[in-house]
């Protein structure tokens, strides 16, 4: 029980997890992505088992900097079972992935939380994050 790398296998839980964030993942391009994730050494694909299913999701990125000492350690994806919110796993995820980050020499963890998701607001704050309020983002297709 507890945090772990995710697996290809965990795919179905993982489609459910960012489906109630809101996002729209059928179709086959999800077991790809999963892969790739998963070969990448500069990216944490990790879940949250329970003992009986997966109960969240984390995708952590490191992005490497060229004008400051430390990197980055962005989280992109972050979804807890809706109904296994505010039980301290949150909390045990991202304290795990603050102590990735500190090892890979990252000196931030950044991560881009939509406006309306004000619960995720508050527990960000929580976890010691300060908002940035400034992002632009250029569509490409």
């Amino acid at each position: 029980m507890g945090v772990r790398k995710a697996k290809t296998a965990d795919w179905e839980k993982i489609q459910i997890l960012l489906e109630q964030l809101g996002y729209p993942t059928r179709g086959s391009f999800l077991k790809v992505k999963l892969s790739t994730l998963l070969n990448d050494p500069d990216e944490e694909l990790l879940v949250y088992d329970s003992g009986t299913e997966v109960v969240a999701v984390i995708s952590l990125h490191f992005i490497p900097q060229l004008a400051l000492e430390g990197d980055f350690a962005r989280i992109s994806y972050f979804a807890i079972e809706e109904k296994m919110r505010d039980r301290g796993i949150g909390r045990e995820i991202e304290e795990y992935c603050t102590a990735i980050a500190t090892n890979r020499k990252c000196d931030r963890i950044e991560v881009h939380c939509n406006s309306r998701r004000a619960a995720a607001h508050r527990f960000y704050l929580r976890q010691g994050f300060t908002e940035s309020p400034k992002y632009f983002i250029k569509m490409l297709n």
